[in-house]
């Protein structure tokens, strides 16, 4: 049997990252790392293909092919999704559909032939087994969640990596916390489920196998929900795999009582990661109880984000604005506590409320919820009607938007993170991609760009006062560039 496995196109947002990757000649930021590993739990007299759509076309010739489609997406692919099942349709291809988006929205996917929803380490083998038999259902759902230890390695070698700029990688899944407006625990539960160590680097041994020696993205939505297991076990397996492996570095996202272990800041510097991305959402407290943030609240999260960056981990910070606490002076205050932070990717976005959480729940009772959520965070829409209006709230958006992405503003928030940056343990010495992306930058942003100006004067100064990070400052004035082209395109 001939198995199309397909990932729908992400619309160009701040995460798709689509003008910085222009830079370092990369068609997409990260593989389908969930397909993947569905691929690798298929039978092996399955025929399987991967098509990205975000690196390459699905054609007529692929479809005809394929006996049935496998389409995996989150919310903010929806649109291409859509496209995708109704070519499917067109050619008689059967499609079978799950991920986040069809678990959230099943209702919203009568055309799909069969939903594999919730986690398919318990889904898709009651699939197959009634694929065997002929007796299949409309719905496959879960009770409970899975143990990740049966989990597969992502079959990577269904995929080219050089056409993408980062591996990814899932260490565990679950969140302790309780944020109002987050669908993780939905998705995933609130007990933290974790791979071995012996899983971990297996997957990376294959990846380094299969030629990678670049950035390896942690997709957990919080690495240290088990600190102790992470000290004890996987980072001291991590830093003895970095000793004879050359140019890896990892990133990731974390909870900001980070901060509050410096052995685990030290550790995960030896380890090989350089940044992380903290849901910091506000500066105001009131916005922080109405949300149940409680991990931020009674906590100065500024003197908090720059305890991580002096230990060598680049903070990027998601933002929150449209809670029902918030006022016009919030905008103010989100631009300040940006600025001082030295966040430089700041992903300020309008609360929404997805599916299945207390927000959501809370506001439909209220008659407060107006559609569907994009996906996207951080393109100035939302599904909710807000309190201060949306009028008076998109107008405050955009002013954070204009001003934390000015080339002036930008370029000095780099300027504090550089200050501010401890000794990461990553390795920073110029090779051909990074002058490769130094030459192109240089090009585009120090000559034909507005920011020209900044862009000089920041690299200079690193030169002379941080040299040892230039590559850094060429990444985020890059990454700058792409922030600005969306904001003007999509936003401002």
């Amino acid at each position: 049997m001939n198995v199309l496995l397909i990932y729908p196109k992400f619309p160009d947002t701040f995460w798709s990252f689509k003008y910085a990757l222009k830079f370092i000649r990369k068609k997409a930021a990260n593989p389908p790392l969930g397909l993947l590993t569905v691929a690798a739990m298929l039978p092996d007299e399955f025929h399987r293909r991967v098509i990205d759509i975000n690196v390459e076309g699905l054609t007529d010739e692929d479809l005809a092919w394929a006996d049935l489609a496998f389409i995996g997406a989150m919310a903010v692919q929806r649109e291409s999704a859509k496209q995708i099942i109704a070519r499917c349709q067109a050619t008689g291809v059967k499609v079978i559909a799950g991920g986040p988006l069809f678990t959230a929205e099943p209702d919203e996917f009568e055309e799909v032939d069969h939903l594999v929803l919730d986690e398919a380490e318990l889904t898709l083998p009651c699939f197959l087994e009634d694929l065997k038999s002929g007796h299949l259902k409309k719905i496959y759902r879960a009770a409970g969640f899975c143990d990740l230890h049966q989990t597969p390695s992502p079959a990577w070698d269904l995929i080219d990596m050089k056409k993408y700029a980062s591996m990814s990688i899932q260490f565990s899944r679950g969140c302790p916390f309780n944020c109002d407006f987050c669908n993780v625990t939905v998705l995933f539960g609130h007990k933290p489920r974790l791979k071995s160590a012996q899983q971990v680097i297996a997957e990376l041994d294959r990846m380094y196998d299969s030629g990678w020696r670049g950035n390896i993205f942690f997709v957990d939505d919080n690495l240290i929900r088990n600190k102790h297991y992470l000290k004890t076990s996987i980072l001291p397996a991590l830093i003895e795999w970095r000793k004879d492996k050359k140019g890896c570095v990892f990133y990731t996202e974390a909870s900001i009582n980070l901060a509050d272990d410096p052995q685990l800041l030290d550790l995960m510097v030896e380890a090989g990661f350089d940044s992380v991305f903290i849901g910091i959402e506000s500066p105001d407290e009131d916005s922080l109880t109405e949300c149940r943030k409680n991990q931020n609240k009674n906590r100065d999260l500024l003197q908090n984000v720059k305890i991580i960056q002096h230990s060598g981990l680049q903070v990027t910070g998601g933002f929150i604005i449209g809670f029902d606490s918030d006022t016009p002076s919030t905008f103010r205050r989100q631009i300040e506590f940006i600025q001082k932070s030295g966040i430089v990717t700041a992903m300020v976005g309008i609360l929404n409320a997805p599916p299945g959480t207390r927000l959501f729940d809370r506001l439909y009772k209220e008659n407060r919820v107006i559609g569907k959520v994009s996906g996207d965070n951080v393109d100035g829409t939302t599904n909710i009607i807000p309190k201060m209006g949306l009028p008076r709230l998109l107008e405050g958006y955009r002013s954070i938007m204009g001003h934390i992405y000015s080339p002036k503003h930008y370029y000095r928030r780099v300027k504090v993170l550089l200050k501010e940056f401890g000794n990461s343990k990553v390795d920073t010495h110029i090779d051909l991609q990074r002058f490769l992306a130094f030459f192109r930058s240089s090009v585009r942003l120090g000559f034909l760009g507005k920011e020209r100006f900044h862009y000089w004067y920041l690299m200079t100064w690193t030169l002379m006062r941080k040299p040892r990070l230039l590559p850094l400052a060429v990444t985020l004035a890059i990454y700058g560039y792409h922030f600005r082209r969306i904001c003007e395109i999509h936003i401002l």
